[in-house]
């Protein structure tokens, strides 16, 4: 009868953490939360005399489906990046849109990378693509990440083998007014 008990918590168990969500899964609902809404954010780490700094930093969850979510980021004026991110077969795809005033493509647009496994419910990891290698040959040994949690969101990139590195994070306690659309999206 032990056996019996100790089979059955172990497939109780077993079948339990079958129909427990990805960290992919569970990341991907947590930012959907805030479709929808904006939030300022400061730059807490970046290379001297970074353009960003002293300006400031709104990122907008503007449009949200199953498997697309859209996120301008704007740094001042300059509303010409926008975060795609895609999820597929329990990966995340981060792309990089970047649009001219005028709506058009920059020469240096969509390099990004998709993560090699489901990753955490609060942290996501892109490793530079071979689009992006092809597009920009020295950010081949980009790391782009994203943390998440009820307080933060942070977008941060690596360039492995430097000094590199850029964070931004947001503060997700308060939200603010939403912001015009980005380059090259109709309101």
């Amino acid at each position: 009868m032990k056996k019996i008990i100790a089979l059955i918590t172990v497939l109780s168990f077993q079948m339990a953490m079958a129909q427990e969500k990805s960290g992919a899964a569970q990341f991907w609902e947590n930012l959907k939360k805030h479709c929808g809404k904006s939030y300022e954010g400061t730059l807490t780490s970046a290379p001297v005399n970074d353009d960003f700094a002293g300006k400031k930093l709104v990122m907008h969850v503007r449009a949200c489906d199953d498997n697309t979510i859209r996120i301008p980021f704007f740094v001042g004026n300059d509303k010409s990046r926008t975060w795609v991110l895609t999820f597929e077969n329990d990966r995340i795809q981060l792309k990089h849109d970047h649009r001219h005033e005028d709506g058009s493509e920059d020469k240096v647009t969509m390099y990004g990378g998709t993560t090699t496994n489901s990753g955490l419910p609060n942290l996501q990891m892109f490793p530079a693509d071979q689009e992006t290698s092809d597009l920009i040959a020295y950010a081949s040994n980009n790391v782009w990440w994203i943390t998440l949690d009820e307080k933060s969101y942070s977008y941060n990139l690596r360039r492995v083998g430097s000094d590199r590195l850029f964070t931004v994070t947001f503060d997700l306690t308060k939200t603010i007014a939403n912001p015009s659309a980005p380059w090259g999206t109709k309101e």
